[in-house]
């Protein structure tokens, strides 16, 4: 990357870190369940509730108790369950149709970040209705209070029931956006292991190390806080120890639970402290290829932070030695790579492979799109051109 760009990146960076204690972050309030979030609707005066999940989720049943609570307490509620993975425009448009036509007054989200995507773009538009949703992508293109909003994680991992974007896909280009706006934040959450006891082990495995991947970039990245550094060692403690289980047994709730925990830390790191080059690349292939972002993250990690080399290598070590994946007395060289190898075992342990498609032909588009989302925003702790990017596509190629 060219000085004068590496100035500009980090100058704008800088400008955010500074900018960190007057920003008005929302932390979601936990709810203890479908009941409490019932009786909370009632309480706000709430008649009809959009549920925004997908074909999957709906079909496993896990919408029902919601929908039970919410018949008790006298309100209603309409489901649209045709989120992909992925989410597009068109996912959203129709989510939003639906809230009007049903004369819905708050949003449920149920699933994993798809559907999460898919709700918060949907409240975006219903409060900014004259807006194209394309010009809303970017950073702080969206003001306002959106209506009434509860999310409902199904994964542990994505921490969207934390975060303020929402990364949508565009139906005809294949482009991923992302939409950044402090207003997007859930105003509640439930974390409830029930809603995770019947995923597959592999949704497991890649739900849990795209929450591991939150926790690191946080961590590693030039914009943590006291706070965001407590958080993300946090979730990797967890993630070391509950991961596993949960992946072997599906039924253990004590680990869903942690995990859930985690995935719930990392996000409010990541949503303060931001992410890095392993997302930027992760959602260029999802947008390209629709590879599950999970996956995509676990993948991309490992060879992420060996493309880092020096410049993480001090952070890495450091919540490695605080998490406990290396010794407390471990240097900094023996820690960090001690670091590297506890991801990639963990991912060859639960069956996640070594590298992802990727067309040799379409590496120079993806890597300007993944320069295009990390550079400026992203404080990672080296900086990469589009050119330099492309050596981690041409890495993690099939």
């Amino acid at each position: 990357m060219n000085i004068l760009k590496k100035i500009y990146c980090r100058a704008f960076q800088s400008a955010f870190y500074l900018a960190l204690p007057f920003l008005p972050y929302r932390q979601p309030k936990l709810l203890g369940g479908s009941g409490e979030a019932a009786q909370l609707l009632k309480q706000e005066g709430k008649k009809k509730a959009l549920i925004v999940t997908d074909p999957t989720v709906y079909k496993l049943g896990l919408c029902n108790d919601l929908i039970s609570a919410l018949a008790q307490e006298g309100a209603g509620s309409a489901v649209y369950s045709g989120t992909v993975a992925n989410p597009t425009v068109a996912n959203v448009k129709e989510a939003v149709e639906l809230y009007k036509k049903e004369g819905c007054d708050c949003i449920i989200a149920v699933g994993g970040g798809s559907a999460m995507d898919c709700a918060k773009a949907a409240g975006a538009m219903i409060i900014k209705p004259e807006k194209s949703i394309h010009k809303m992508r970017g950073i702080l293109k969206v003001f306002g209070k959106l209506p009434l909003f509860i999310a409902v994680p199904t994964t542990a991992g994505t921490g969207s029931e934390t975060t303020i974007a929402a990364v949508i896909t565009d139906d005809n280009t294949r482009d991923k956006f992302t939409i950044i706006s402090f207003c997007l934040a859930p105003h509640y959450a439930i974390l409830d292991p029930a809603m995770t006891v019947g995923l597959p082990p592999a949704i497991t495995a890649t739900t849990g190390m795209d929450a591991l991947t939150h926790a690191v970039e946080a961590y590693i990245g030039r914009s943590t806080t006291r706070m965001t550094r407590r958080l993300a060692v946090e979730a990797v403690s967890i993630i070391r120890t509950d991961l596993y289980k949960a992946y072997t047994d599906g039924s253990d709730r004590e680990a869903r639970r942690n995990m859930q925990y985690a995935a719930y830390c990392a996000g409010l790191a990541f949503t303060i402290s931001y992410v890095g080059y392993v997302h930027a690349v992760a959602h260029s292939l999802g947008g390209k290829y629709n590879t599950p972002h999970g996956l995509a993250n676990a993948v991309i990690l490992p060879y992420v932070l060996k493309g880092y080399g020096k410049s993480a290598r001090r952070k890495l070590a450091k919540l490695a030695r605080q998490s406990g994946v290396s010794s407390p007395s471990a240097d900094d060289e023996n820690a960090a790579a001690q670091f590297i190898t506890f991801v990639e075992d963990l991912n060859a342990k639960m069956g996640i492979p070594t590298k992802l498609h990727v067309e040799e032909s379409d590496i120079p588009e993806l890597a300007i799109h993944a320069d295009k989302e990390a550079n400026p925003l992203y404080p990672v702790p080296k900086l990469m051109s589009a050119r330099e990017l492309e050596s981690i596509y041409h890495d993690i190629k099939e």
